[in-house]
């Protein structure tokens, strides 16, 4: 199995009573079973369940247990892919539905949290996305264009009005409206509870080690303790394991990442904060900082192109330490210290979309697979095209991050 994170993550301690899960002690059937538990599968199994389909959760380790506890909780609309270079790569109509998309997904995330039992901490926010430098503001200023034209709602920020709202300067910045910022943890979590309400199955500590396919259509799934499971459909939602995978799959590049978590910090000095807006960049690997409800502020950033976590404290540390360089050379006035580091596996597609949909190869599976930084909003707008496939209707998105795209060969 694979080490996705190493460290001390903050989100798990948010919410230290939760509702566990039995482990499958008996054979079961149902209609889909989703293999994962993390933000993408129990996203799946609560829609699936809303429209009246039998679902099960099948999840090796425990709900948000994965990925979904190292996720930094940012939730935009902007992706690791301009608009701009999304058009030349996929055409004008295309990129601009998957960006409308995007913006679509932060709302109905923020919709579903209304709901949930579990205060999930979400928060509308804007978020400012500046020029590293000189070099990187024109590529900035097409983006923006882009954004602006098709009606995207942006501003552009000058040097001069970004010193007057932070205590940095920066050649030029979008800023983007219609993000929000979520706790991930207690978002799984309160939808779990959601979906187990509803009629979903969920079950922790349950291994899928094997998966056949019969001559009726029928998929045999087999769990590391004996228990089989029959379902008409199977989804793989189990983040950034794509070894694992059935059928031929475009592997995805593999990396590591780091964040660091603050102390709450004196409201005063937040205050210099504006709008505790999002900040992120242009330079790749970029930096990216938010706050939180109490008063911490997470920042990441420092990708490697390793695929593993490192184990070592000496070396992590290292990293972290930069980290801290970089918040106080943005925030001088910040000097609370990290509480949490982590270093975690960051997965991204060769063409910078999730990978999503039906099999190519094998009828009734599906991928829902949201790998690159908008991982979060890739798994609400995944869920959705599912669902629909699975009840047999299309969906305006599957072409363009299913598995069989153009961008992919």
């Amino acid at each position: 199995m694979k080490e996705l994170h190493t460290g001390h993550l903050f989100w798990p301690t948010t919410l230290e009573q939760h509702k566990t899960y039995p482990a499958l002690s008996e054979g079961l059937k149902v209609q889909v079973a989703v293999i994962g538990g993390g933000m993408s599968g129990s996203i799946c199994a609560y829609l699936l369940t809303q429209s009246g389909i039998s679902t099960a959760i099948l999840e090796r380790n425990t709900i948000a247990g994965g990925s979904t506890s190292a996720n930094t909780g940012l939730l935009q609309f902007s992706n690791d892919v301009m608009l701009c270079d999304l058009i030349d790569q996929i055409g004008k109509q295309a990129a601009v539905q998957f960006y409308s998309a995007c913006v679509k997904a932060v709302r109905e995330i923020g919709e579903i949290a209304a709901k949930l039992s579990i205060n999930s901490h979400f928060l509308p926010r804007s978020s400012l996305y500046y020029a590293s430098s000189e070099q990187e503001l024109p590529k900035l200023r097409k983006e923006y264009e882009a954004l602006r034209q098709n009606g995207f709602d942006v501003d552009f920020w000058e040097p001069d009005t970004i010193s007057k709202h932070f205590p940095f300067r920066r050649p030029g910045a979008i800023i983007t409206n219609g993000d929000a910022e979520i706790n991930p943890f207690r978002f799984i979590h309160g939808v779990a509870v959601a979906a187990a309400a509803g009629g979903a199955h969920i079950y922790e500590d349950t291994d899928v080690v094997s998966h056949e396919r019969t001559a009726d259509g029928k998929h045999h799934l087999k769990t590391a303790s004996g228990r089989e499971i029959e379902a008409d459909n199977v989804i793989y939602a189990i983040g950034y394991e794509p070894e694992e995978l059935r059928g031929k799959l475009i592997k995805p590049i593999l990396n590591r990442s780091f964040a660091a978590v603050t102390a709450v910090q004196d409201k005063d000095k937040l205050l210099h904060w504006h709008e505790q807006m999002f900040i992120w960049e242009t330079a790749r690997p970029y930096l990216y900082m938010r706050t939180t409800m109490e008063g911490r502020v997470i920042i990441g950033g420092l990708d490697e192109e390793v695929e593993h976590p490192i184990d070592g404290v000496r070396e992590r540390s290292k990293r972290i330490n930069k980290l801290y360089d970089k918040l106080t050379a943005h925030f001088p006035m910040l000097d609370t210290p990290f509480e949490y580091e982590w270093s975690a596996t960051f997965g991204e597609s060769r063409d910078n979309l999730p990978f999503v949909g039906e099999d190519p190869a094998i009828p009734g599976v599906y991928y829902c697979l949201g790998y690159g930084g908008n991982g979060s909003v890739y798994s609400m707008i995944a869920s959705h095209i599912i669902r629909d496939l699975i009840s047999g209707r299309s969906h305006p998105l599957a072409d363009i991050v299913g598995l069989s795209r153009p961008t992919l060969q």
